[in-house]
């Protein structure tokens, strides 16, 4: 156990080779429908700091694009030294560009429930602390919506996780992408402590469970 400075969060605790939840989510019952090939759709999802979320999104086949940013409070202090604060009502997010006739929603937030983070925890992922890390789904439509709230009674009421899933289902008012330098920074910064204790496990997790949605990029 020790400390890593520099990290997503300002000073982090970080335990030393810890794994991911090794809990088996099934796929969502409720999914939205196909969409038509080439059609891009849009998913905004929060699970602690966004480098690890991006990192793993950029890997799932149909993903076009990731980008870091930030949703849930205001243009005026979307900026990473604010959002740090946790009282500007951000949380650090992804926007999620894919093609729903190759990867579903629902399955997008299955890769997201499954390795991206650990739903049950509150305003906290890991070794990071603050509101700023709460889970979250921004849905931007009624379909979105309708799919990520049945999904998360279903693995409510099979007690997945053994404990109540956390993830907070809101309407997706904006959002602001994050500053250049966090933009793919684990393809950037492979060596960097904080990734090598907390993003890169969630990779491998995800190429462990989820081999039939890995991209060949």
């Amino acid at each position: 156990m020790f400390w890593v400075a520099g990290a997503c969060g300002v000073h982090a605790l970080v335990l030393a080779g810890c794994a991911l939840s090794a809990a088996q989510v099934p796929p969502p019952l409720v999914d939205a429908a196909p969409g038509a090939k080439g059609q891009n759709a849009v998913a905004v999802l929060a699970g602690g700091c966004f480098w690890g979320v991006e990192a793993v999104f950029l890997r799932v086949r149909g993903v076009t694009g990731v980008t870091s940013g930030y949703a849930g409070g205001s243009r005026e202090d979307a900026n990473y030294e604010t959002v740090s604060s946790g009282r500007t009502g951000h949380a650090e997010s992804v926007r999620i560009v894919y093609d729903p006739s190759v990867v579903s929603y629902g399955k997008l937030l299955q890769v997201f429930f499954a390795v991206v983070h650990d739903p049950t925890q509150v305003n906290r992922q890991g070794p990071d602390w603050g509101t700023q890390y709460r889970s979250a789904i921004f849905y931007g439509s009624e379909e979105q919506k309708r799919v990520a709230e049945a999904y998360i009674q279903q693995l409510n009421g099979a007690k997945v996780f053994g404990r109540t899933v956390a993830t907070k289902v809101t309407a997706l008012d904006a959002f602001y992408p994050a500053e250049e330098y966090h933009q793919n920074f684990i393809e950037r910064h492979p060596d960097n402590s904080y990734v090598i204790y907390n993003d890169l496990p969630k990779l491998e997790q995800f190429h462990k469970k989820f081999p039939e949605l890995e991209a060949h990029r």
